[in-house]
């Protein structure tokens, strides 16, 4: 491989067409605000805005640099989930109360998706446990309903949080199928019946569509909540096997129902990887099967990063807050260990969202009907009429109000004194999600294409930093999720597919001279409104000559839209272009392999 030409800014979109951009910042450039918001362990900040600060300062000895060419994964978004519990406080709120707390939760904070149990859980009203389907054996489904849902507040409650915020998405997850299915017959553990797998996934199906009738569209499904673990409240033991078998009926019968919903396999904790990983064997190329959920209950965060590297997507979907051994540091000890594991972490490793539990609870950590033998805790605490933000509120908010519908992580250096996150929104917008754990403030930089600003973190503190794109580059950055890529020629271990794998160091490579006629093509999965190629390449492996197509058909290319000769970092611009495929065609010649390290597209 050949040391790369332009590597300070082979991230930054610095060399277009072989010609490097000056590396001096216009006055405008150079005072680009930056928004600052901030959150302290002590409480004396909580989500609040800070002196706005601008680029146009020295990189410090501590610099995050900030690479929005290097995308990774689309973000889902960021909520909790609106159980028995949580919708029984809310809705015995006066109506003013609590239509001021949706607000404050679905507008305000910002959160934007809801993970929905499928009938009751530990966090129920009361012991009256129940499903959608719930007596004496009925295969045909014939008494299926929500209808509890609606008697519970909990489907008005999530109308709602629609009507408050359109772009909010909802998951659902079952902990226990009819007892009747079951081992059991009995909600609180046991295990499915091999002869109701079918019946079971139809009930899931009839979930999605009662939920869409009743005005709740359901984009994401998992089959069992925390199969690894059944105790005396709802719950289902299920094996990696078993949930493959499911899965594969499942997917079927979406397909079959017209519904386009997502599975996500396990839905349990990061200590075992394995688990999903045997499911994705087992249950092969499915079109609704598309990655794994988590929880922090146990194991480390850094176990998404096998699904991911498994070539699937993560879903974070449950950690609830607990007291402290000391009361009095629960907020700080919260605010910590989730800032640091289910925003920064868990979106370093792959993740898509983060999903706390309960949306609320009151101030005995309940309503719940077992286990939380440390007091949990809600997004917000309700006592009677009053609510109080917990951390968990500004941990989410942090992201939420920020991070935008469709933002994609994108490449930032982290260090153990200021770990952090970044994105890049559909307007083309950075926000920097920002940790310093340590017991003394830690001064920084942030540099993105050759400007940088300063900053400084307080002693264990949270920080949210926006800033528009800076002028020049591109804007929005297309999401690469559902994207494949295919090549006319690759070389042993050089897949195409790696041109889309977030990572710089590595590539896609003819493994041969180049010559006219070479190809790399993308399928975007769907039609994308595009006006910008970026792509990197090794210093010498750089395409002598290219053109540029775009089509809705594999077959028929018609004439190109830009052509030109390559740099280590290329960027093309054309004539918007709403197509589903893209191809590269080589027209140079050159003893040179021609390889692409990534491969990004704005618009």
């Amino acid at each position: 491989m050949h040391p790369r030409r332009c590597l300070a800014m082979a991230t930054a979109l610095g060399c277009v067409l072989g010609g490097a951009l000056p590396l001096h910042a216009t006055s405008a450039q150079a005072a680009t605000p930056v928004q600052v918001w901030l959150t302290t362990a002590d409480g004396s900040a909580k989500l609040t805005r800070q002196p706005d600060t601008a680029f146009g300062a020295p990189a410090l000895a501590r610099n995050v640099m900030v690479s929005p060419a290097e995308t990774h994964q689309t973000m889902a978004g960021f909520g909790a989930s609106i159980t028995g519990a949580s919708a029984s406080l809310i809705a015995a709120m006066p109506t003013g109360q609590r239509n001021a707390l949706m607000a404050d939760l679905f507008q305000t904070a910002g959160l934007n998706y809801l993970r929905q149990p499928i009938g009751a859980t530990d966090f129920n009203r009361t012991a009256d446990f129940y499903t959608y389907d719930d007596g004496a054996a009925d295969p045909t489904l014939s008494r299926f309903s929500v209808q509890r849902d609606e008697t519970e507040n909990i489907l008005p409650l999530v109308r709602q949080a629609r009507q408050l915020n359109p772009a909010l998405k909802v998951m659902g997850s079952p902990w226990s199928a009819p007892a009747w299915m079951k081992d059991s017959n009995n909600l609180n553990g046991g295990s499915l019946k091999s002869e109701y797998v079918g019946t079971y996934a139809d009930y899931l199906v009839k979930f999605v569509q009662a939920y869409g009738a009743a005005g709740v569209p359901v984009g994401d499904l998992t089959v069992q909540n925390e199969p690894l673990f059944t105790t005396s409240y709802p719950s289902m033991a299920m094996s990696s096997q078993q949930q493959a078998d499911l899965i594969k009926l499942l997917d079927s019968k979406l397909t079959a129902a017209g519904l386009t919903t997502r599975i996500w396999a396990y839905d349990h904790n990061w200590d075992r990887p394995d688990y999903p990983l045997d499911v994705f064997s087992r249950a092969g190329n499915l079109s609704h099967l598309v990655g794994a959920a988590f929880h922090c209950y146990g194991g480390q965060v850094s176990a998404q990063q096998q699904v991911v590297n498994a070539g699937k997507r993560v879903m974070f979907t449950e950690c609830s807050g607990t007291d402290s051994a000391d009361s009095a540091t629960t907020f700080a000890d919260t605010l910590m260990w989730h800032a640091e594991n289910l925003l920064v972490q868990n979106a370093r490793n792959g993740g898509e969202s983060t999903i706390t539990w309960n949306l609320a609870l009151n101030p005995s950590g309940g309503p719940h009907q077992g286990g939380c033998s440390t007091r949990c805790n809600g997004v917000v605490e309700i006592n009677g009429s009053s609510y109080t933000r917990n951390a968990e509120y500004y941990v989410l908010s942090h992201a939420a109000r920020f991070v935008k519908p469709g933002a994609v992580r994108v490449g930032s250096t982290s260090s153990a004194e200021v770990q952090n996150v970044a994105f890049t929104n559909p307007d083309g917008s950075r926000v920097l999600v920002a940790l310093n754990t340590t017991t003394s403030a830690q001064p920084f930089s942030v540099t993105e294409n050759g400007l940088s600003f300063a900053s400084s973190l307080p002693a264990r503190s949270l920080a949210t930093y926006t800033w528009p794109a800076p002028s020049g580059t591109p804007g929005g950055i297309l999401s690469r999720t559902g994207w494949t890529a295919t090549a006319s020629v690759s070389a042993a271990g050089d897949a195409p597919a790696r041109a889309l794998d977030g990572n710089e160091s590595t590539r896609w490579s003819t493994g041969q001279a180049q010559v006219n006629g070479q190809w790399f093509q993308v399928d975007l999965g769907q039609a994308r409104t595009f006006t910008t190629l970026h792509f990197t390449s090794a210093g010498g492996d750089e395409p002598r000559g290219f053109q540029v197509y775009a089509s809705d058909n594999p077959q028929s290319w018609g004439t190109a839209i830009a052509s030109g000769s390559g740099a280590a970092t290329t960027t093309v611009s054309f004539p918007t272009q709403t197509k589903r495929y893209l191809r590269i065609v080589q027209t140079g010649s050159a003893g040179n392999w021609w390889s692409i390290h990534e491969l990004n597209l704005y618009s």
